[in-house]
């Protein structure tokens, strides 16, 4: 039986100074980084890989490079695959938005709404019922490979989804700073997962 695939590839690194906060901030990536990894992605990626990609610039660019290399690896947008929403907090420092604000929000993590803008409950929600289609498309279309092209974000949301599936004492379970992943793919990097447990590869 063939393992299906998810392919979590995150953009290129982008246009904004360090320390600022940005998640639904529509900010570009560098483009020749971009073409850079639309360059090796292209060579990376199977035949028939159905490729989704956020509705954010940075991920929407690459998805448009990487066509360009490869016309059979059309990307289609997916708005749950876009990164967290910081509501006023988007664009400022997190040195301007100040540990008291921040650590409001890790004392009721998942439900606390950053900014006023998307709780970690919501997120993982939109993430979740993207990785049921992802499941589905995999039967429907008789392919291994779904590509996100996304963020860190989604993929930290992916590694705990799968996690707590794997774990079924941990089903309901509410996110935790302490036990949150850490771990996500680097700028125009990406990592492998079976859509039905843990990495493959990175």
């Amino acid at each position: 039986m063939a393992t299906h695939r998810l392919w979590l590839v995150r953009h290129a690194q982008p246009l904004v100074a360090p320390g600022t906060c940005y998640g639904a901030l529509d900010v570009l990536a560098d483009p020749a980084a971009t073409r850079a990894v639309a360059e090796r992605l292209a060579a990376a990626l199977p035949q028939r890989a159905l490729v989704f990609h956020s509705t954010l610039q940075r991920c929407e660019l690459l998805a448009l490079d990487l066509q360009a290399l490869r016309p059979d690896l059309a990307s289609k947008p997916d708005a749950r695959l876009r990164e967290m929403d910081f509501g006023i907090w988007e664009g400022r420092t997190w040195a301007d938005i100040g540990k008291p604000a921040i650590d409001a929000w890790t004392a009721d993590f998942a439900y606390h709404a950053p900014g006023g803008g998307e709780r970690l409950s919501a997120m993982l929600a939109r993430v979740s019922l993207a990785l049921h289609d992802a499941r589905r498309q995999c039967t429907e279309e008789a392919t291994q490979d779904v590509v996100w092209i996304t963020h860190a974000g989604v993929a930290r949301c992916v590694a705990w989804l799968l996690q707590a599936q794997e774990k079924k004492d941990q089903e309901g379970a509410t996110p935790q700073p302490e036990d949150w992943p850490v771990a996500a793919p680097a700028w125009g990097e990406w990592e492998i997962r079976s859509l039905n447990g843990n990495p493959i590869s990175s």
